[in-house]
């Protein structure tokens, strides 16, 4: 039996996001239903669908695969779920709205889960009759191929019923501590991407040259132990506090050194031109289906790794 069989998921909102993760619950098994104010928009998500379970079976086959339904009546596609993923554009009103809708046709004990990429629990919860049951759970796109989901909430058991249902489809979660714009990835990438932006229009180096360095240098080392434990073992024996006596000062120069650019029209079309010809040719679907089949690789190194060290 698949780890989710039996479980209804409704899916609000039916863009990219939205159906990445309708893919993704429907693989491990549950009964999934999307609804968008948009019909149309069923026809373009129908075929990410398609696309993202096809990629899900390649990193690990479905013991039992769920369904997903495309819902005109928005009280219907709702009822009995137990998870309710919305994501709605990034407007406060747009989703407090959604969730007095929300809240008139679901139980109470169902967990209302945002998919906000940059909006806080405090924005988005006044309003709400049960505020307890609403946490921000920020994944990274695609959410069926990037593992990261960021929960932040009030309720500690509520927390741990979404987290439970994430790590069942071998997602990775991680929990704030405090309500913060951004979440915790979100902040660190765009504070890299700031950075990357000065160096393109300070004429430091091109846009194809920046990605180089970071895939090619510390992309690496992060994706293997992460920022804090890079320094670390960057201290050699003495560890972060020997980096930190020998080399702290050098860091904060450079600290003093990064750049605040603003996004002008020169910046503008600097980094458009960069990506164009960093792109060589290869138009957006193309590129799209490069990474995809990156990420799918990454998935199926990481899943294995999980899958022999439990056995």
């Amino acid at each position: 039996m698949s780890a989710l069989s039996g479980q209804r998921i409704a899916v609000v909102g039916g863009g990219q996001i939205g159906a990445s993760w309708s893919a993704l619950f429907a693989h491990y098994g549950a009964a999934v239903t999307l609804w968008d104010p948009v019909t149309k928009t069923y026809e373009i998500a129908d075929k990410r669908i398609r696309r993202a379970r096809s990629q899900l079976a390649e990193i690990c086959p479905a013991v039992e695969a769920g369904s997903v339904e495309f819902a005109d009546d928005f009280a219907e596609a709702l009822s009995g779920a137990s998870l309710i993923q919305e994501n709605a554009p990034e407007s406060i009103q747009t989703k407090r709205h959604l969730y007095e809708d929300i809240e008139a046709v679901v139980t109470d004990t169902a967990i209302i889960a945002s998919s906000t990429s940059s909006l806080r629990w405090s924005d988005l919860s006044p309003g709400l009759r049960v505020s307890d049951r609403f946490v921000t759970a920020h994944p990274f796109h695609p959410p069926h191929l990037v593992p990261l989901v960021e929960i932040y909430g009030i309720d500690p058991s509520t927390c741990d019923r979404v987290e439970a249902i994430y790590r069942t489809t071998d997602r990775v979660t991680v929990r704030l501590k405090k309500d913060a714009v951004g979440h915790i990835a979100n902040r660190l990438a765009s504070a890299l991407y700031r950075e990357a932006v000065h160096i393109v229009a300070e004429e430091i180096a091109d846009v194809e040259a920046v990605d180089t360095a970071l895939i090619n240098g510390p992309g690496l080392r992060w994706a293997a132990v992460g920022v804090h434990m890079g320094y670390h073992l960057g201290g050699g024996d003495g560890g972060l506090a020997s980096y930190l006596d020998a080399l702290g000062p050098s860091q904060e120069r450079r600290w003093a050194d990064l750049g605040k650019p603003a996004l002008d029209q020169s910046t503008k079309a600097a980094l458009v031109a960069g990506v164009q010809a960093a792109a060589a040719g290869r138009d957006v679907p193309m590129l799209e289906a490069e990474r995809d089949r990156l990420l799918i690789d990454s998935a199926r190194k990481r899943l294995g790794r999980t899958f022999d060290e439990s056995t």
